[in-house]
């Protein structure tokens, strides 16, 4: 009886894991359920590069009208108003990761239980999965010490505006946030505040599927709501559960429990409430505050972000294929060592018009390991 196979290097083989491993690097990564192909979602992810040749993408926004209009005996005639518009860009640029082991004939792999090609294929998908998240929050934070664009999603960071950031207890920069300058929930009700009467309006994204509870069962329920998302670092949520008064905690612990089971929208999965129709999820990624002194890391702060719609852009090659990862296996050395590599050409950027972020608001709040 004949068995199907599919050696190293088989042409079915690296399609494969290729496959898989960028299934595996954005299906868990924190932002995951953030990106979508529509402008109805957090991370807008651009078809136009991988559908022809260029290196960058131009996308633009158009103002609203702010004339007053015209009434009985005012003339219109040559009064007409220009349309502003505003544009931004994203690049894309190549980004690889390769790990080197012993192949399958030789002593190294005889000596341990674990497959080193299977294991060196789970540590690629690790790695880009951390490198996604790491890229996209280095740019919604406006986390300007980051400098290398392998780290930024091969775009360069913006510093976050200032009409866009609020820092507890009104602090003036990153710097002068003190022990006590804890995060709160009255800092989403401040940075959703800002959200909406921003110019542009930073937009709500539009969800469905989610469940409500109510007498003890869950019911689906498949009307739209307008939320936001919210990410905070682990130090802030700690922070949050911590603090025992009026209005904070309990008040976010009421709003999971009366509205929704949320078990019908990936982006409810992991979250760790809802408040204010902001849905508050934890990530390790949500970076370090940023000096105003000298442009450094400030270690005991760090900048959760308010999300709307659209606020950062991806994009993908068009040579990557569906499976938007090329994998590639190597053998030298006599067939005794195996280099195995995994390559991508993808950009990640918060998107910025004018000058101005246009679909973030950034928290900084003091925040340290619970003692």
């Amino acid at each position: 009886m004949g068995t199907t196979s599919y050696a190293v290097n088989d042409a079915m083989a690296v399609k494969l894991w290729s496959r898989v491993l960028d299934h595996e690097a954005l299906k868990y990564t924190d932002i995951a359920p953030l990106i979508g192909d529509d402008e109805n979602s957090i991370i807008h992810r651009q078809d136009a590069l991988s559908k022809g040749p260029g290196d960058q993408i131009t996308y633009a926004i158009v103002m609203q009208l702010s004339q007053l209009g015209f009434s009985e005996n005012q003339l219109a005639e040559g009064n007409g108003e220009t349309l502003t518009t505003y544009s931004d860009a994203l690049v894309i640029n190549e980004l690889m990761a390769v790990v080197g082991v012993k192949s399958r004939r030789t002593i190294d792999q005889q000596r341990v239980p674990w497959d080193l090609r299977n294991t060196a294929k789970g540590r690629l998908s690790d790695w880009y999965r951390k490198r996604y998240s790491v890229a996209f929050f280095n740019q919604v934070c406006g986390f300007t010490p980051a400098t290398d664009v392998r780290l930024t999603g091969l775009n360069a960071v913006i510093a976050a505006s200032s009409t866009r950031i609020i820092r507890q207890s009104a602090r003036a920069s990153d710097d002068l946030l003190l022990v006590g300058d804890t995060f709160t929930l009255d800092m989403i009700d401040k940075a959703k505040e800002m959200a909406i009467t921003a110019t542009p309006q930073i937009r709500p994204v539009r969800f469905k599927g989610s469940s409500s509870r109510r007498g003890g069962r869950s019911d689906f329920n498949n009307t739209l709501e307008d939320m936001y998302v919210v990410y905070l670092h682990p130090y802030q949520i700690t922070a949050l559960r911590r603090n025992t008064s009026t209005g904070q905690w309990l008040d976010l612990q009421k709003a999971a429990s009366m509205g929704r089971n949320d078990t019908g929208n990936k982006i409810f999965s992991g979250a760790i409430g809802i408040y204010n129709s902001c849905i508050i999820r934890s990530s390790i990624d949500v970076t370090q505050g940023v000096s105003a002194v000298d442009g450094s890391a400030v270690a005991n702060v760090r900048r959760a972000v308010l999300l709307g719609g659209q606020a950062a852009m991806m994009g993908f090659g068009r040579d990557n294929g569906p499976e938007k990862l090329i994998w590639n296996e190597e053998l030298f050395d006599h067939k005794r060592r195996l280099e195995i590599s995994a390559l991508t050409i993808h950009g990640l950027k918060k998107t910025s018009y004018n000058s101005v972020d246009y679909g973030v608001v950034v928290m900084s709040s003091y925040a340290a390991a619970a003692s």
